[in-house]
């Protein structure tokens, strides 16, 4: 198959899913995503992408070592690879425009495939704990979307989204899922869908969700959802882990350093570990407090296997007020298993969920760490709006992303069927 299948990347974020795609051999048109440090990410990427291309990857190579600026590596690339990525909020308002923009990167191709999902939160069995999302404008971007079914007609589509897409209910009591499918059938696409975890795909991370392809036309008897191969390697976290620098709560730094050690076999199959620099190797201070709870966690792991409810705590650390909720809290990414729980995007709040195994190091994982886990390459830069690095911001676009090892294996399957 060509590798010329042109796609839209809608809801974007950090491009976990079209990066995936990429691997794959599709070629993406636009990217359309609403946050703005989102956006300057892609486009870093899209210089990568270019600038690999056409051999000259040298000076992508320079930006991540503050040899140019971010300004200089986009002005090393053709300007229509920075517009195809588009800042935009998705909605009544922007529809139009958005359609222009994408036109015009367009031009006289054909659109072969849409990817996305919108923002979880609405959907997600947290987000509805801890607010009413009932109401939420969020839960219905899905109409959105499909007008841009409608206006590209492409041949597939791939909405993924968290389990709590299957169970989300309007006021109405009636299932988002269910509205969303009969919306897409009504504008001429079949729909499967599957639930994966990443785990089972060469990703070290327990990480469920709901994946709906769409194919445009009538329903056959044969079903048509490109379902990958599995792959579990031999390998556990500390496989992502153990090559990187030993460093102390605080310690590190968003500039390159150096590997201490041969990467893992892990590494280098999933294709993380690169030639370039590698970057966002920084970690979050943290109070004494909650050192000496981290301290804790990993022994309590390490002597017992055993995870630490809240309580379990002397009461001198016992801080929070809410003592029968999230006793979890303090988790650590325990090194001997095969995946680690599940990052998402409170990582960028704190890092209680995401202890480093390493008692000695006593911190939480630093974004290159994170990104790891989510199956990100070590050359995929986190970029911020100001230009200047910022840890909130990384960790956030990390835990929302698609893990680039689950949509390549997706990608992949799907090239094979069309």
């Amino acid at each position: 198959m060509s590798s010329t299948l042109k796609f839209l990347d809608l809801f974007a974020g950090a491009g976990g899913l079209s990066e995936g795609f990429i691997r794959a051999g599709f070629k993406p048109i636009a990217h359309v995503e609403a946050d703005a440090s989102a956006c300057f990410t892609l486009k870093t990427r899209q210089a990568f992408h270019w600038l690999k291309n056409n051999n000259s990857i040298d000076k992508y190579s320079k930006y991540l070592k503050n040899e140019i600026t971010r300004q200089e590596l986009y002005d090393a690339i053709p300007s229509n690879e920075i517009d195809s990525i588009i800042n935009e909020v998705i909605g009544p308002d922007t529809l139009k425009s958005i359609f222009k923009k994408v036109d015009a990167q367009l031009g006289n191709s054909k659109l072969d495939l849409i990817i996305g999902g919108p923002p979880c939160q609405a959907y997600s069995l947290v987000g509805r704990s801890r607010s009413n999302m009932v109401n939420d404008p969020r839960n219905h971007l899905y109409i959105y979307y499909a007008e841009f079914l409608k206006k590209y007609k492409p041949k597939y589509f791939v909405f993924e989204n968290v389990l709590g897409l299957l169970t989300a209910t309007d006021s109405n009591s009636e299932l988002y899922f269910d509205k969303m499918k009969a919306l897409f059938v009504e504008i001429g696409y079949t729909i499967e869908y599957r639930i994966f975890s990443a785990n089972e795909y060469g990703v070290l991370q327990n990480r469920k969700r709901i994946i709906l392809v769409g194919k445009r036309g009538l329903r056959s008897k044969k079903s048509f959802y490109p379902e990958p191969e599995k792959w579990l390697p031999q390998a556990n976290v500390w496989d992502l882990l153990k090559d990187l620098p030993p460093i102390p709560a605080g310690g590190g730094q968003t500039t390159p350093v150096e590997p201490i050690t041969k990467p893992s076999e892990w590494l280098e199959q999933a294709q993380i570990c690169s030639s370039l620099p590698l970057t966002w190797h920084e970690a979050r201070p943290h109070s004494k407090q909650d050192l000496e709870i981290y301290q804790h966690v990993v022994n309590l792991w390490n002597t017992e296997k055993r995870r630490l409810h809240y309580d379990d705590l002397p009461e001198y650390l016992k801080s929070h007020k809410g003592r029968n909720s999230f006793v979890d809290r303090f988790k650590v990414v325990a090194g001997d298993l095969t995946a680690c729980h599940t990052v998402v995007a409170h990582i960028s709040k704190d890092g209680h969920h995401y202890i480093h195994p390493d008692i000695e190091q006593n911190r939480s994982l630093t974004p290159r760490e994170a990104a790891r886990i989510q199956s990100f390459p070590d050359d995929y830069y986190f970029e911020n709006v100001s230009g200047k690095p910022a840890r909130t911001s990384a960790f956030k676009q990390i835990g929302n992303a698609v893990p680039v090892l689950l949509a390549q294996k997706i990608a992949e399957q799907l090239l094979k069927d069309w």
